[in-house]
Formats: structure tokens, sequence, C-alpha cells
């Protein structure tokens, strides 16, 4: 007897999913909806790993809804579109990030911050206003909205553009917004996981020059050597930290876990910007002195809006702005997860879909 997710839509779909807080992935029938006026469907050919895949699945956020399908770094070929589609058409490259609507009337949405409206849909665990859930993009297509579709340049191999819609997206809107986007500029980044190395990638894009901090002495080769990094800071090292003070217009912290922010604050220039694109569990203590005494700023900043990214897809492929990734068959996807757990990847995992999502006899 057909579950009620494969029957919920008229067209099938195929993926993996979790089935509960034990995170693990396994196939899945469900199914999407018909391809409306304004919709355009794709063939999902690569899908990121997004660390938020790995606490969704988990449930460590409290709020995931099982089946749980995640992916919201997809990019494939456009297979069909509606009637009233204008900007996408059959055989064209495209993805969709974190987001697949949102109230389009608000504000923030009437100024293309469609990720900072009050009623956005994930791309995946959540639901669409007819009440179903979204699934993301370990499945082999999906259907979104023309607006939250973003193309993808003929320059950018479709892995490595993968995880720009969100990783990308997420660092490249901050620098942007706090004007750390500008040649001549000192930029500090805090953690070299899959946000910290896109961060280090852009600002040297931008024409920055950047100073990378770690707790990991070892990380400093890797950093300077394959990634362009002009300088490393071992954030425990007391005298490196002394020595650095107020030397950066800006940092971008990428750190999910709790750690201190006073060292860092001490780092900027007067009217420096700490800007948090980690969500630690427990709130972290932020003294105040110390921004009064330089009028320094902490800010925080969440993915970026559609016109943004596109923005974000264009000047990666003009400047050759690559992630550096791990291309897996799906049925890896439980390894990648526990490795992911461990930081044992460089720097992000990508799901090759068209070639090894087969659906199950």
């Amino acid at each position: 007897m057909a579950s009620q997710t494969e029957v919920e839509h008229p067209r099938k779909a195929f993926g993996w999913a979790a089935r509960d807080p034990s995170g693990f992935f396994s196939p899945f029938n469900f199914s999407r909806r018909e391809t409306g006026e304004k919709d355009v469907a794709f063939k999902v050919l690569y899908c990121g790993i997004c660390h938020s895949d790995l606490h969704m699945a988990k449930n460590e956020w409290g709020n995931s809804t099982y089946p749980l399908v995640p992916g919201h770094e997809l990019a494939g070929v456009v297979t069909e579109v509606g009637n009233k589609v204008e900007k996408f058409k059959v055989g064209d490259r495209v993805g969709v990030g974190c987001l697949v609507d949102s109230c389009g009337t608000c504000e923030n949405c009437c100024e293309n911050l469609e990720n900072y409206c009050p009623q956005y849909t994930l791309t995946y665990g959540a639901k669409y206003r007819d009440g179903s859930i979204t699934y993301g993009g370990y499945s082999d297509w999906m259907v979104a909205d023309e607006h939250f579709v973003v193309r993808i340049p003929d320059g950018l191999p479709l892995d490595a553009a993968a995880p720009l819609l969100c990783a990308g997206i997420t660092v490249y809107s901050p620098l942007r917004y706090f004007a750390l986007d500008k040649p001549g500029l000192h930029v500090g980044v805090v953690g070299l996981g899959g946000l910290g190395h896109m961060a280090v990638k852009f600002a040297k894009a931008f024409g920055a020059k950047v100073t990378v901090i770690s707790t990991s002495p070892y990380k400093k080769e890797e950093a300077i050597q394959h990634l362009g990094a002009d300088s490393f800071l071992i954030s425990r090292d007391q005298d490196q930290m002394e020595a650095a003070k107020g030397t950066l217009d800006g940092i971008i912290d990428t750190v999910s876990a709790v750690h201190l922010l006073l060292p860092l604050i001490g780092l900027l220039k007067s009217h420096g910007k700490l800007v948090m694109l980690g969500a630690p569990e427990k709130p972290l203590e932020l003294p105040i002195f110390p921004l009064l005494s330089g009028r320094k700023i902490v800010g925080g900043s969440l993915i970026g809006g559609i016109k943004e990214t596109q923005e974000m897809m264009d000047f990666a492929a003009k400047h050759n702005v690559k992630p550096d990734i791990e291309v897996i068959p799906i049925d890896y996807v439980n390894t990648a997860m526990e490795r992911l757990l461990k930081a044992d990847v460089k720097y992000r995992f990508v799901i090759d879909i068209g070639n090894t999502l087969k659906p199950s006899p």
C-alpha cells in the first residue's frame, strides 16, 4: 500500500531520507507537485551536504519533521517549465538554495531580502502554503517557483556550483553588506570549514588581505599555501593575538561552537565589524566596553536573497571562485555524515545524484 508521502502529489519522486533522530539515511519514495504555471522543474545532478543537514537529520534543533529529505544546495538541468515562466527554458543549468518560497509582499521581500521574510519556506523540512512538507535535494528531481531558481553560468561546473547556493552566499552576503569587499581591506576569517574556506576565497577575490584565525596550528599551511590566505593566527596563542590587535577591518566568524568573542573584538581596528555566521547552541558572552572604546560592531547574517545569490553565482563564475569539494555517491551519505561530524572533509561533500541515485527495484 502506498504511503501518504507517495500519493500526496501527482508526480513520483525518489530520494534518500532520515526517518528518525538516529539520522540514518535510506531510500525513500515520495511525491512532488505538478509543474505550475510559474514553476521550473529540473533533474537534480548534484547536491551539496551542509552541516545543517546533519543537525536536521538528528533533530538537534528540535524542529525536524520525518521523513526528512535534506539538501539545499541543488544543481541540475531544467526538464520542464510552466507556461508563465519567463527566465528559464528546458536545458538551462540551474540551482536552488535554502529557500523555495516567501510571502512576496513584506518589506524584506520587496527589497529582495527573502531570506529575512518572517514567512519564508525552507527547501526541506518545512511546509508549503498547502500544508505539504518540503523535500530537498537528496532526490532525483525538484520543482520550484522560478523566482527561487538561480541560473548557473556555463563556466561553472555544476558540482562546484552546488555548495555556492548555501556556503557561498552565506559568506558573500555579509562581505558585501558590511563593506568588507574593497581592495586593500584586511579581513579575518574565523574557522576553516565549509563556510570559512569560501570566505577566504571570496575575500581574496574582492582584493582584500585575509588572515585566517583558527585553534588548529596544522591548518596554517592549508590556509596560506592552498587557499591563498595572507597570514594565519592561532587563536590560543596569546602572543600572536596580542601582536595582531587592532589590525583587522572586519572579521567573518563561521564557528558554531561556543567560543570567546573578546579576543576577536580586540583584533578589530576602530569601526571594525565582527560578523557572526555560526549558530552556537548556547549564548555567547559579549563584553560591551571594548565595543564602546572603538565604535566596533557585532552583527549577524543569514544566507542571502535570491537576487544577491544570482549576483554571487555570476561573480564566482567570472572570478573562478569555487569550493573545494569531495564528490560522493548517494550510498556513501551515512559515512559522509559521520565524517562531517568529525570535520573530516575538505571542505564540502557533494552528492553525485545524477549518476548514483537509482530507484529501488
